[in-house]
């Protein structure tokens, strides 16, 4: 059930009070410890499913497959989506793993930065494949969202890297 009017002022406000508290102007800002994500690690149910989708539709480079180190008969593999940066997939074959569902401590959607010439090439060829997405929404022209074939969303973002909300957040105001 969504938040009542009332609820929603606090909330908003409890917003405010936290970005106040915890947001630093960049001038101020300490450079972060983190030289970035190496790889979000996912799991799949079928891999050649999944290299179809993100290679063959997405055209994100696999750059790798091997066997899972923690688990064996598991496979561990990798594509590449710029800015030495990966998206890493597991199967699990055996254990009998259940869908996902959004729930907390989940994934809610993955949110991948495409140049716009891409985003638009990207959007044709969701719509060639019959694939549904959401988007671009109402106030938002810069993201369409869709479910890969496990149903993890995925957002394709025309926004460059660090830029959020009409912001670069990494530039002073």
């Amino acid at each position: 059930m969504p938040p009542t009017d009332e609820e929603l002022v606090a909330i908003r406000s409890r917003r405010e009070d936290l970005k106040a508290k915890y947001v630093v102007p960049v001038a101020q800002r300490p450079a972060s410890r983190a030289r970035g994500i190496h790889h979000a690690a996912l799991i799949c149910s079928d891999v050649e499913q999944t290299i179809a989708f993100y290679q063959g539709l997405l055209e994100f480079p696999l750059v790798e497959l091997t066997e899972n180190r923690d688990y064996p008969g598991s496979s561990h593999f990798f594509f590449d989506l710029g800015n030495a940066t990966l998206l890493g997939f597991f199967d699990f074959p055996g254990l009998g793993l259940q869908p996902g569902v959004e729930a907390i401590g989940t994934v809610q959607h993955i949110a991948i930065s495409v140049e716009r010439s891409n985003w638009e090439y990207l959007q044709g060829k969701l719509d060639a494949a019959g694939i549904e997405y959401f988007g671009p929404a109402q106030g938002i022209p810069e993201s369409m969202y869709f479910k890969d074939p496990d149903g993890i969303q995925v957002e394709l973002l025309s926004d460059p890297l660090l830029y959020f909300a009409g912001k670069q957040l990494d530039e002073e105001d």
